[in-house]
């Protein structure tokens, strides 16, 4: 997760993670969409790519959430690109089910 805070004008946080399939990176996507809905009722305002292009985005604005396929995630680099983020762990939330 990187904050963005200091450094961007377009939003706050990226959340980026990894999937080792077109499959799974469509399921990550699904049950982030479906999490966010259902419990914080929450929707994205833009939802971008798909599981060929190994690529999806999830935009909720302050949150931009960046689901990529290994190889890609490799290659795009968006730590690196954005190096000048402040890393934060990922904290997982308790489950209130």
């Amino acid at each position: 997760m990187l904050d963005l805070r200091e450094i961007s004008t377009f939003t706050d946080f990226f959340v980026i993670c990894s999937a080792n399939s077109e499959p799974q990176l469509k399921a990550i996507a699904g049950e982030i969409e479906a999490r966010l809905k259902e419990d914080h009722g929450v929707r994205a305002a833009a939802v971008d790519g798909f599981p060929a292009s190994q690529w999806i985005v999830l935009d909720y604005l302050q949150v931009v959430v960046h689901i990529f396929h290994r190889d890609k995630r490799e290659f795009y680099s968006l730590e690196s690109l954005w190096g000048d983020a402040t890393r934060l762990q990922w904290e997982p939330a308790t489950s209130a089910r």
